[in-house]
């Protein structure tokens, strides 16, 4: 099998367009199942995060599976995040735990999960100094080569700036909800300014966007499903996507994005249905 498509992330690695999100996959069983169809049909990235409960059953999922594909650990691209418990004097705690969890030598993409910390209120004034010891730890775990490529998860355009003019090792990553209602044009014009790769998550918009008449005329068009759609859309934009199924036909569907194209006016009526919707957290008031 070919090497699936990927994307140059700023520090050169190069991170696959397509991977397996994992929220919400729980036990060993479910992990197991769902990697094990994954890695059959061409997925060669994990996301995980230290909130989802799940890292330990991933590390030991690939650790048992690479072998049955013919893989090694540099084969495979895998991500997790750091947990808003973590967040500040916690965070060399929480991304050593994650480490440790997965059983790995190194982790390809550390993100910290969430600009507030856990307990604090979100205006509180001192979750921007939480964020930055955060990002300061992770710079350090960087230069040892613990952690290869460094992001941020669910940052506005705000929180991203701050970190952009403060940091030593720029972030690779910004990975934050986004499908055709949810467009982030400010935040896409700061990673292109910045030289961020934007990755997309809740691409079928928590599965509400799977039943909108527009998506659905457009996949019946291509003989194609309303999801590979909502993911070809965004891949075709150079947006990588993760989407999560515990359902190995799904997973396997999920993967067929790359043999066809959206025209340009179907990806252009595709961005007209933003609106600013929300399916998952809003960061917006997190100080």
């Amino acid at each position: 099998m070919s090497a699936p498509p990927s994307v140059a992330l700023n520090n050169g690695l190069q991170m696959p367009l397509l991977g397996l999100g994992t929220y919400k996959l729980r036990g060993p069983e479910e992990v197991l199942a769902a990697v094990d169809a994954a890695l059959a049909a061409g997925y060669r990235a994990f996301d995980s995060a230290a909130v989802y409960r799940n890292e330990a059953d991933l590390g030991r999922a690939l650790k048992q599976l690479l072998p049955k594909y013919g893989l090694t650990r540099k084969d495979v691209f895998i991500t997790s995040k750091l947990g808003p418990k973590d967040q500040g004097e916690k965070a060399m705690e929480g991304a050593l735990h994650s480490l440790s969890q997965l059983d790995l030598n190194y982790i390809d993409l550390y993100l910290i999960h969430w600009p507030g910390t856990q307990g604090l209120p979100v205006a509180d004034h001192r979750n921007p100094g939480n964020r930055a010891q955060s990002w300061a730890t992770l710079e350090e775990l960087h230069g040892q080569g613990k952690l290869k490529a460094l992001g941020v998860s669910n940052y506005t355009p705000a929180h991203m700036r701050e970190l952009m003019s403060s940091c030593r090792v720029p972030p690779a990553v910004l990975q934050v909800e986004f499908h055709p209602r949810l467009c982030q044009a400010e935040l896409r014009s700061v990673c292109d300014e910045s030289g961020v790769c934007f990755q997309a998550y809740s691409s079928l918009g928590k599965g509400e966007l799977l039943s909108d008449p527009l998506i659905l005329e457009v996949a019946e068009r291509y003989k194609r499903t309303p999801a590979q759609v909502l993911l070809r859309w965004a891949v075709q934009q150079g947006i990588p996507v993760l989407p999560k199924s515990s359902n190995p036909e799904r997973i396997e569907e999920n993967s067929r994005i790359f043999d066809f194209e959206l025209s340009r006016t179907d990806m252009e009526r595709l961005s007209s249905l933003d609106c600013g919707q929300k399916f998952c957290w809003d960061p917006s008031q997190v100080a």
